[in-house]
């Protein structure tokens, strides 16, 4: 995303609210704040959106549409074995800040239908997807499930690691390995 740019896609608007969200939660979430951040006017705004409601709606299903949605056909079509579609989901996670992003959206869905309609989607496809992979790697379909529920509460914990625990893709690793039976 290019700030100042009088171009901005529907998709640039959206990142930046999910940067928004991520940096200073949902009671940021304001138009002109929004465009000053993009260093654009509002104008640009109202040609991908019909007001700001349409906005927080189509920002609340792009996280569990089509940027969920993207990241999972990348796996499936990158990655050719359940601990390499683990891997690689992951790792798309944390290049994205999702994580971050995920605590924040489930911030905002206290408050909100459409942000909690778009979590649990999240998470429940999140939790099959897990689910199947775990399987593959000849999990029980029951304990598949409960490690694919530990694997997304995991990564949206909003707890402090203890010291020593490590942080970032170390700590991942370490979750991957206790929870999942995958080493590096």
């Amino acid at each position: 995303m290019v700030k100042g740019r009088k171009d901005l896609t529907r998709t640039d608007w959206l990142l930046a609210g999910q940067a928004v969200l991520r940096d200073d939660g949902p009671r940021a979430l304001k138009l002109r704040p929004l465009a000053a951040t993009l260093g654009i006017s509002t104008g640009s705004f109202y040609h991908h959106f019909a007001d700001f409601e349409d906005y927080l709606g189509q920002l609340a299903d792009y996280f569990s549409g089509e940027q969920l949605m993207s990241n999972l056909e990348r796996v499936r079509t990158e990655a050719t074995t359940p601990v390499r579609r683990i891997l690689l989901i992951s790792d798309l996670a944390f290049s994205q800040d999702l994580p971050r992003l995920s605590m924040a959206m489930r911030a905002w869905a206290r408050g909100d239908a459409r942000a909690r309609a778009s979590v649990k989607i999240v998470d429940d496809t999140l939790m099959a997807f897990f689910a199947d992979c775990l399987e593959g790697m000849g999990h029980p379909p029951q304990m598949a499930m409960a490690r694919a529920y530990l694997l997304v509460a995991s990564a949206t914990a909003d707890i402090e690691p203890p010291a020593g625990l490590g942080a970032g893709l170390d700590l991942r690793d370490l979750m991957l390995e206790i929870i999942a039976g995958i080493e590096d």
